[in-house]
């Protein structure tokens, strides 16, 4: 049964150094690492369908097979932050953090979603859409993608869109744009995050976010999960 995505943690901040440590002819035992729980899913064809995924808890060390199954060495270079966990998708090639006490949910049309117990506003998702696009510069300037995107996407006829701040990374030779942004109505008022990457043939869209009157008391914790999205080749 193949392994298509793994929700996991590190088992102590020692086990970079062990998994980047060179082989010795005498080590007969190989690196382990705890998983928290292994997710097994069916995938159907098509990217924004809901999956059949059933989750087994359990504690397994496995090392070889870690490894060999983690395409991207660098995913366990850094210590995953405290108070947070590892989502990995080898099969559609993506991992992000996100907070330890979050729990996993189904968001229709997204591949995989995480939100507070308490908070349902409060939550990550990840969606994903076929490209031809080789890179997110393939999409204009910046600037120009994020105010469409914002104003013309994530926002609703009825909400003022308002974009704070752009930034854009390169992680192993993938370029990523985060941008921060609050979505307004009558009523109502959400802050968010968001990045988006291009890879695999795939267009990746996460989104963290929170109701605005929480924003200032969960912005930081919101933005390492933002900066933690990496595509992993497939």
């Amino acid at each position: 049964m193949a392994v298509s995505s793994l929700s996991l943690s590190l088992a102590s901040t020692a086990l970079p150094n062990r998994l980047n440590a060179p082989h010795s002819a005498n080590t007969s035992k190989p690196a382990v690492v705890s998983f928290h729980s292994i997710i097994t899913c069916s995938r159907d064809t098509t990217c924004n369908e809901d999956r059949n995924c059933n989750r087994r808890p359990l504690l397994l060390g496995v090392g070889v097979l870690a490894l060999s199954l983690l395409p991207a060495s660098s995913l366990f270079a850094e210590v995953i932050p405290q108070n947070y966990e590892a989502f990995v998708d080898l099969a559609d090639g993506y991992s992000y953090y996100y907070p330890s006490d979050w729990r996993e949910f189904e968001f229709k049309g997204h591949d995989s979603a995480f939100k507070d117990r308490y908070l349902q506003l409060q939550n990550v998702r990840l969606s994903f859409i076929p490209t031809d696009k080789k890179d997110i510069h393939d999409l204009g300037p910046m600037e120009e993608v994020v105010l469409k995107l914002v104003r013309h996407v994530y926002s609703a006829p009825t909400q003022v869109a308002n974009v704070f701040d752009m930034q854009e990374r390169t992680i192993d030779g993938k370029n990523y744009y985060t941008f921060e942004y609050t979505l307004t109505s009558t009523n109502f008022s959400r802050a968010a995050f968001a990045t988006i990457a291009i890879g695999n043939g795939r267009y990746y869209t996460l989104i963290v976010g929170a109701n605005e009157r929480r924003w200032r008391r969960v912005r930081n914790k919101l933005k390492v999960v933002a900066d933690s999205f990496k595509v992993l080749d497939i």
